[in-house]
């Protein structure tokens, strides 16, 4: 059994579309999805609001479990400084919160801990800052942080879990559009993603989902932080 967030497109979409081709069951949760398949289920959830969250009623789930914490925002793209309201409370609360919050709560409903897996979906930027990114970056950052933590904490209880926080390289979805789109007086480094486009170095969402699946299917090493483009 899978579970995935944000599937409605791109990343996660292409995860969910892949996983059903294979005949995995997989739960859906998110503001919307664009299935019709007998093995889909889909829990509607704002993961910008942390009570629906804690609202989310699972169903029994047993063997194998893989999380994948896909949703994610990149939120304003421009100076701190220039922010009239700054974004970094809501840009936390999608990619560092919300995944805790699930993997608790998916975790805990187990009975059978040795066998889940956690999949965080994390970003270069983590560990590269990006000037008129900075709430992105410190999330993704902390998304790192709190997953190497997580694991270490179970393995220290004994749980013989897997955690990964997968940086999937630059990848043609609805956010690097609006990349793009930003006017070079908010992100100096726009022409740098405009770029990307141009020469054809970005990866179609269903060649990152099918890295992340044969990472799945490869053996754990113990390494938490996987970049999908060493694979």
């Amino acid at each position: 059994m899978f579970i995935v967030s944000g599937v409605s497109r791109g990343l996660g979409r292409a995860i969910v579309s892949l996983l059903l081709e294979r005949g995995e069951k997989v739960i859906g949760i998110g503001r919307s999805h664009n299935f019709d398949h007998k093995d889909f289920l889909f829990i509607e959830c704002d993961l910008s609001d942390i009570e629906a969250i804690k609202r989310i009623k699972l169903p029994n789930l047993k063997g194998q479990i893989t999380l994948i914490n896909n949703a994610g925002i990149i939120g304003n793209i421009k100076r701190m400084s220039d922010q009239n309201v700054l974004d970094i409370s809501e840009v936390l609360m999608v990619n560092t919160i919300a995944p805790a919050e699930l993997t608790n709560l998916v975790y805990n409903s187990l009975d059978l801990k040795q066998s889940f897996r956690l999949v965080n979906i994390s970003s270069g930027a983590a560990d590269k800052l990006i000037p008129s990114w900075a709430s992105y970056c410190a999330s993704k950052a902390s998304l790192n942080i709190i997953t190497e933590a997580f694991f270490v904490e179970e393995r220290e209880k004994g749980n013989n879990i897997v955690a990964y926080s997968v940086s999937p390289g630059v990848i043609e979805t609805d956010m690097q559009k609006k990349i793009r789109q930003t006017e070079r007086k908010n992100f100096s480094l726009v022409d740098k993603f405009i770029g990307y486009k141009k020469n054809n170095q970005l990866l179609c969402s269903f060649e990152a989902a099918e890295r992340l699946l044969i990472l799945l299917n490869t053996p754990f090493n113990g390494v938490v932080k996987v970049d999908l483009r060493n694979i």
